[in-house]
């Protein structure tokens, strides 16, 4: 590619249950008893033998045997729903592990260490994302918590920016990912991005949940609320423009992909809001973090190249517009990072409010 790319010039750098009114314990008499299923009362005037052997733990959350006090019954039950909680979010952890192993394989081998690899960064990070709800619907053969109008919108942005990048150099990473990795990265997202809209509209189209992706669903057929985001971002794009590749339609396809990928993730995000329980399927959150991740990364680039988006007539405004964009998304995703981060750290189901910042109509 051309050694005046945009971006050669960038550095690197419980309470126990209670028991009732006369209720209490006999002396141990060498017996026992049977306790009751874990979350039972006891009636009032009751009396129980203490125990004298250890019982056992059933179960992911299962009843307590013979021989259990019942002070260590509850103790022994949160931990057992704990260590459940952990290894359900660990097992998803480790796709991070293996996410970030091959970011320093692609960094060392394909790269050339150049600061323009953030920008392949945060596309590997989006393809991860996509790979991950590619794995969570067919896996499941579900599409609940997905937001068809977030993919219609994705399915826009890679096919955009593909259109402009194949054809032309200006707007590609100016280290050696820009030669080849690159494009493949976004090829992938694209069949990912697609298989995945799919998956949700074909195949598992009885599971999607419709009545909570209704995102700009006004004087629109249903499903259609989409429209309310690509539209207006396509004029944008039309008439504030860089000028890279000295080439309208290819200028435009580029910054239109960079304007809509900003706002992609409303639908997913207002779907998130709607949902009655506030519990948001683990492969799903890993799916939205990488998104968000790819886009941080991004962010970080553009801070220090936002000034190589000029126009034809060499204003910066579609470098300053680029930048507002992205740093708008991250905005609009502070609330799911937040709890994101919390669910992982307390090993517990990611839960956002209904009524958060996140709120967008």
């Amino acid at each position: 590619m051309s050694s005046g790319g945009p971006y050669g010039r960038q550095g690197y750098q419980s309470n126990p249950s209670g028991y009732g009114a006369g209720g209490g314990y006999g002396a141990p008499t060498g017996g026992g008893y049977m306790a009751p299923q874990y979350g039972a009362g006891y009636g009032g005037g009751a009396s129980y033998s203490a125990p004298t052997s250890q019982g056992s733990y059933g179960g992911d959350f299962g009843a307590y045997n013979a021989q259990e006090s019942n002070d260590g019954g509850d103790e022994k039950a949160k931990t057992g729903k704990k260590s459940f909680a952990i290894h359900a979010l660990n097992k998803n952890v480790y796709m991070w592990a293996g996410f970030f192993t091959a970011s320093l394989f692609v960094y060392f081998l394909l790269s050339g260490g150049d600061f323009s690899f953030l920008m392949t960064y945060g596309a590997m990070a989006r393809m991860f994302g996509f790979g991950i709800l590619i794995v969570k619907t067919y896996k499941s053969q579900r599409a609940t918590g997905v937001s068809v109008k977030s993919l219609q919108l994705y399915c826009l942005v890679f096919f955009f920016r593909l259109t402009s990048i194949i054809r032309h150099e200006g707007y590609l990473p100016y280290d050696k990912s820009g030669d080849w990795l690159y494009h493949l990265i976004e090829i992938m997202s694209l069949i990912f991005t697609s298989a995945a809209l799919y998956g949700c509209m074909v195949p598992f189209k009885g599971t999607y949940q419709a009545d909570m992706d209704r995102f700009g669903e006004f004087n629109v057929p249903p499903g259609a609320g989409a429209v309310y985001i690509a539209v207006p971002v396509l004029i944008i794009s039309i008439f504030i423009h860089p000028n890279l590749n000295a080439d309208f339609l290819s200028d435009t396809a580029w910054t239109y992909a960079m304007y809509l990928e900003s706002m992609a993730l409303i639908p997913q995000l207002y779907m998130f809001q709607k949902q009655t329980s506030g519990v948001v399927e683990l492969l799903t959150a890993h799916f939205v973090a990488a998104l968000g991740f790819g886009r941080l990364m991004e962010f970080l680039f553009w801070i220090y190249s936002y000034h190589e988006l000029a126009s034809s007539s060499g204003s910066r405004l579609p470098g300053y517009l680029a930048l507002f964009s992205q740093f708008v998304q991250l905005v609009l995703m502070i609330d799911f990072f937040w709890y994101y981060y919390m669910a992982v750290k307390n090993a517990t189901p990611l839960v956002l409010p209904q009524h958060s910042g996140m709120g967008m109509v």
